[in-house]
Parts: C-alpha cells; structure tokens; sequence
C-alpha cells in the first residue's frame, strides 16, 4: 500500500498544492494490466496501479508532491487546463486515414479530441 504524503511539506503547502491538484485533467491509459496515469496540464507526474482507482490515488499523490514541490521553491505550478483562454486556431490538412488514427489514438489515450491529444503530445515537451 502506498502512503500519503505528509512530510516534509507544511501542512499549509499541502492544503495549496491539493486545491490546485484537484483542478487537473487526469488521462488514464492502460498496458499489460496495468493501469497508468498523468495529469494533462502536468504530464511529468505520473502514476500507476492495478485497478483505475489506485492508479487515480497514486496520480493525484505524484501530482501532489511535484505541485508542493514547486510551491515550496516559489515556483508556479502549470494552470488548470480549464483556465486556457483559447484564441488562436491552427488548421491541418490531413488524408482521412490520418484523421482515423488521430481520433483512435486520442480516443485510445482518454483524450476528449484530437485537439485535446495534441496540445498534450506537443506542448508537455516544452
């Protein structure tokens, strides 16, 4: 059994670091019966677990610990997803077949759209 974190974070960045965790996207996939998990806005983080549930309690723990980490070290941990004020549009032309397999696989990586699978292929490599 895993345990929580309790230490050597204050109790006070904690409290923070679990309101900012809470408001993360989780994506979930998984692999030889194994369940694996990151956060979408924080992809570093990651978690895994026999069974969706753990694999969730063990990611929201990773996320938890990488998010007081930055807190303590007066860093801003990244912004809720939700947040992103959205205002620019890039349009790609693709043949159908790669339409096909950029839905499959965003579908396949608990990704809403294909929007959503390629901001969080792209972007989590800054």
């Amino acid at each position: 059994m895993r345990r929580k974190i309790s230490a050597p974070f204050a109790p006070s960045v904690l409290s923070a670091a679990q309101k900012i965790v809470d408001t993360y996207n989780l994506v979930l996939g998984q692999e030889d019966g194994e369940w694996y998990g990151h956060a979408l806005e924080y992809p570093e983080a990651m978690g895994d677990g026999p069974s969706v549930n753990e694999c969730v309690a063990a990611t929201r723990q990773a996320l938890l610990a990488g998010v007081a980490t930055m807190l303590e070290a007066g860093e801003t941990p990244p912004r809720p997803a939700r947040e992103g004020k959205r205002s620019v549009q890039v349009n790609v032309r693709l043949t159908a077949e790669e339409k096909a397999v950029l839905e499959s696989r965003s579908r396949a990586a608990g990704f809403r759209g294909v929007s959503d699978f390629i901001r969080a292929a792209v972007l989590a490599r800054k």
